[in-house]
């Protein structure tokens, strides 16, 4: 069985046939950039709703595991922020308590393995052994009372 790849491939050969060399290079820049768009280019992303806006006041965290994307979301400055659950320096998931992600005074999202300090703004570490190393930003909106992040985005990190 062929795969759609192919079918494409095999229609643009008989397709090329009826074009001169000085068409035939603009006619396949068109044709490699539709191939990478239908092939490459994911399905529309769906934002998630992970919950109400209320529930996440100032200066909290909450994490989350959905389709075995380890993420958590924060409240700082009135924004809402979301990053994967990952130090960059280990791969370990940041919290030593359940929706602990930011140090004592609630400025540095904090790693619990070995300490390392990220501006919460950016995910930049700015202590630790992942020094200008930074943490997976993810899209986060919130609207109609609610916070929804795209974790399809996640997928290839």
């Amino acid at each position: 069985m062929k795969t759609i790849f192919q079918v494409r491939l095999a229609w643009i050969y008989l397709w090329l046939g009826s074009y001169s060399m000085p068409e035939l290079n603009s006619v396949m820049l068109c044709i490699y950039l539709f191939l990478i768009s239908t092939i490459f280019m994911p399905a529309t992303l769906k934002p998630t709703l992970l919950m109400s806006s209320h529930k996440l006041c100032e200066g909290q965290s909450k994490g989350f595991i959905i389709d075995d994307i380890d993420l958590f979301v924060l409240r700082h400055q009135g924004r809402v922020l979301a990053y994967l659950n990952s130090c960059p320096h280990r791969q370990v998931p940041l919290e030593f308590l359940p929706d602990q992600f930011l140090d004592e005074d609630k400025q540095f999202i904090q790693c619990a393995t070995h300490g390392a300090l990220f501006i919460i703004e950016n995910g930049l570490c700015i202590s630790g052994p992942c020094n200008n190393q930074s943490l997976v930003s993810l899209y986060v909106e919130e609207r109609d009372e609610k916070i929804y992040c795209t974790i399809s985005q996640a997928r290839n990190f």
